[in-house]
This record gives structure tokens, sequence and C-alpha cells, in this order.
């Protein structure tokens, strides 16, 4: 009987060099920097080669609706989201899946083959990454950890590398498809690395694996039975919650944080890799993504609207405004709702030192964009001032905002489009479009959109204190 094939999605992360498009609350892995889908959705389509189950995808609490809500985008949502009430590396963050797998259930798989995969990774070549899963089943099958190593298409710093040891082969006979693990080595200089690509014997380390469930516990609980404890003891009070997946917050928190490499990879004598030459990326900093992206005769990469003149090798990218350009070369310039990045494109690395900058400022620009995402849908501060605030607000069809009131502030809410059910203290209307309600000072409200089409309305806020903790929330009786 073929074993079956469970892809797992690792989507944890902040991706801090990616700034400003990238925040703590809405990292990288959520955004669309590559075509018409976001990161996580790039992975889970480029699955469609492969015979597989529904993927698990693995988060933090934070992220939990953006995972949900991107899954049910592209019809993947089925009770597959696993949260991390805290990140402990990516040792953790697997031996949850695969412990979560042998759960009683109609859900569980015996002993499934994990294909892990990162959610904030470029691929280009798809053919290419199917068939090197494929040559890597029959490995992962007879119990080897397999680990994809990247050939590398120059001397690359930024990453870690993997260096082969002998060819391995399977009982069917084929050879040459993968080979021993020799070494893991950390990130070279540049002599090193030129020294590495010139022997032939080096792939990038892609952190991409496949392995039996059971392989790959049998070696973390010999060389790090405090990890498979913690993570066991979590995992033996899974509370199942909507489309998540919830294990026990105060025995995860004890699970030391561990990456696979040294908790596992690097002391095993199972590891294999297997080659794979698919245009690949861990799109690490805005330079990576400038090499991989399609541009125009002067080496420009531009998204929205950007004009340049007598301007090279550049990655302009305009998120709601115009970018204009004259005699530059080499630069990085990223224009968000709240903040626009000017950098060389050769020290991009160095974005995060302005992320801990802001940090250290107490400013909130490294954690949340101006525009923010709620399970009912979105709201935009477009402009604020002396004891006024002005929101943008979307609401999904059939969605709602929590009955709730304010003790500093009152509302206005102007209906755009779409019909909203408004409660405002003992009486509830209908408001459509070109209407608008008054919401005094502590009076009980709730808004929800009844109709089929998104509800958009503008919301102005007035009173002595405007921040989103005055908000007093009710349950539903």
């Amino acid at each position: 009987m073929k074993t079956s094939l469970l892809p797992v999605i690792m989507a944890g992360g902040s991706g801090s060099r990616l700034w400003p498009s990238s925040r703590e609350l809405y990292p990288k892995q959520f955004l669309k920097l590559d075509g018409e889908l976001t990161m996580l959705q790039n992975t889970l389509d480029r699955l469609k080669g492969l015979e597989c189950a529904n993927p698990v995808v693995i988060c933090n609490e934070e992220h939990r609706f953006l995972v949900a809500e991107q899954l049910r985008q592209v019809g993947k949502l089925a009770h597959n989201i696993i949260l991390e009430p805290a990140g402990r590396n990516t040792a953790p963050a697997i031996t949850l899946a695969a412990l979560a797998t042998d759960q009683p259930g109609e859900e569980a798989q015996h002993d499934p083959l994990l294909l892990v995969l990162a959610a904030d990774h470029v691929i280009k070549d798809e053919a290419a990454f199917t068939a090197a899963v494929n040559s890597a089943i029959p490995f992962a099958e007879e119990g080897k950890l397999v680990t994809f190593g990247i050939v590398p298409t120059g001397p690359e710093t930024g990453y870690g590398y993997i260096r082969r040891g002998s060819p391995e082969s399977y009982k069917q006979g084929l050879d040459d498809v993968a080979f021993a693990v020799a070494q893991f080595v950390e990130k070279p200089d540049l002599e090193t690395a030129t020294e590495y690509l010139g022997s032939g014997e080096y792939y990038w380390n892609s952190g991409m694996f496949l392995f039996r469930a059971s392989s790959y516990l049998a070696e973390l609980k010999k060389f790090r039975s405090d990890i498979y404890s913690a993570c066991q003891t979590a995992v033996g009070t899974i509370n199942p919650d909507l489309d998540f997946v919830r294990v026990n917050k105060e025995d995860f928190l004890a699970c030391p944080s561990e990456s696979i490499d040294y908790a596992v990879m690097e002391k095993t004598t199972e590891a294999v890799v297997v080659p794979m030459d698919a245009g690949w990326s861990d799109v690490g900093s805005w330079s990576s993504l400038w090499e991989i992206s399609d541009k125009d005769t002067v080496g420009n990469v531009k998204h929205g609207d950007v004009m340049s003149y007598d301007s090279h090798n550049n990655y302009l990218f305009a998120e709601t405004g115009l970018i204009a350009t004259v005699g530059v070369k080499d630069l990085v310039v990223i224009q968000s709702k709240d903040a626009i990045l000017v950098a060389d494109k050769n020290q991009v690395q160095d974005v995060k030192k302005i992320v801990e900058q802001i940090k250290a400022d107490g400013r909130s620009e490294h954690r949340i964009h101006r525009e923010v995402h709620r399970p009912w849908g979105k709201y935009d501060s477009i402009e604020d001032g002396d004891r006024y605030q002005v929101k943008s607000i979307t609401v999904k069809p059939g969605e709602k905002l929590s009955m709730q009131m304010h003790h500093h502030r009152s509302e206005h809410w102007i209906v755009v489009s779409g019909t909203a059910k408004v409660t405002n203290g003992d009486e509830v209307q209908l408001i459509t479009e070109n209407q608008s309600v008054y919401i005094p000072l502590g009076q009980r409200h709730a808004l929800e959109n009844v109709g089929k089409i998104p509800l958009e309305l503008i919301e102005i806020q007035s009173g002595s204190y405007l921040g989103e903790d005055d908000i007093v929330r009710f349950e539903e009786r």
C-alpha cells in the first residue's frame, strides 16, 4: 500500500528584512510578492503536481485568521492549522505535526511521509520541484531523512551549505539521485563560498525535508528527548477549535527552541540529500527578490504606480502612491501606506537595523500596518488628528463586529457600499449606500454585513482618547 504524502507548511517567522511590506502581524509569507497569490498560497499551489493529502499548516497564534483566510481562498481550509503558542524554531514545529498525525480520528493518517516546506520560499521551476520530491520518496519510504539541497548558481554567502558524500541507492536499484550527507556548514565568507562552488560537492541548505513521521520522531527521541517529550505532552491535550488545532500552551512553552538541523539532521546517520535545481530562493531580502523578478530593459523591477527616467537596476514598489526616479541605480524603494524605505541594493541586509531602531524608539511600524486585517474584514486608519480619527472599514458578507461600547469617543458611520445592520442601543436598523448613523459615547452598538457584497463604510471617531484599547466588548446572549 502506497504511503500517504502529507505536506507540512511552516508559516511562522517575521521577515524583518522585507520591511516595510513585512511586519510582525503581517509577515512576508502572507504577502503577494511574486504574482497574484501570496507566498503561502504559492507554496500550496506548487503541490498540485504531487499526489498528496491536504496540507497541514503550522503558524503562530497571532496569524491564525490570516492563514485560515488564505487557505479558504484557495480551497485548502480543512481543519488543518496547527497553532504554536509561541515560536520554538523548526524542530518543535515539525514534531507537533509528526505527533498530530498519529492522533485518533477520521483525518488521522498512519505514519505518513511528511513533506516539510517553508511558506516563504519562491520556486520558479515547479516541474523540477515535483521531480525532486518524487525522486526522494523511495528514500524516505526506506526510513531515510531526506533534505533537499539547492544546486548553487553562485558563491552565495547568505545561505548555509550541505556537503554531499557517497551516492545512495535503494532496493529498486536507482542510484545517484541522492547522496549521504557528509556535513552541514554555516554561512561562509565569499572566498569559502567560491571554493564550495568550484568543488561541485556543496548545495545550498533549503530547509525543505521529506521523511516518515516515525523516522523523524525516532531520531529526535534519540538525540533530543527533551524536545520530543515536551511536544508529546503538549499534543496529549489537543483542543480542536474551528479550523485550528491547539496544543497545551504551558507544556509547549517548556519545550527548548532548536532548529531541525541542530536537533537532528547534523547528528543522524540516516540523512541524505537530494539535489534540486528549480529556481529556488528564500527571498531573504529585497535584493534577492530583485534577482528572481522580471525586469525591464534596463534592469528595473516595477510594481504599482512607478515612473523612472535614466534609472537602472532598481527595485521599485509602490503600494498606494506614485514613485518617480531620475538618474538613480541599484536602489530599493518601497512605499507602503505608512512608511517609505530607500536603500542601496547592496546593503539591504541592514534593513533589520532600521526595524531594531523602530522597536527601540517605541514605535509601531515594525509590528503592524496602517491597514489591519481582522477575521471579519479589515480597517485602514486613513487620517488622524487632535481628538479625531478617520477609518475606512470593510466587512465581509455575513460577518459582524461584536457588541461593544467606548468610554471616550463617539462615532459616525457612513456607508459607501453594501448594506449594514446596525444595533445602536435598543434600536436596530438597516443602513445602505450614502446613509449614515451616529453612535453616542457610551452607547452599546454592533455592526453586521447582511448583504452579499463587501460592506464599505467610513468611520469618523471623535473624543478625548481614540486608542484601540477603549473597547468594551459584550458577550452575545
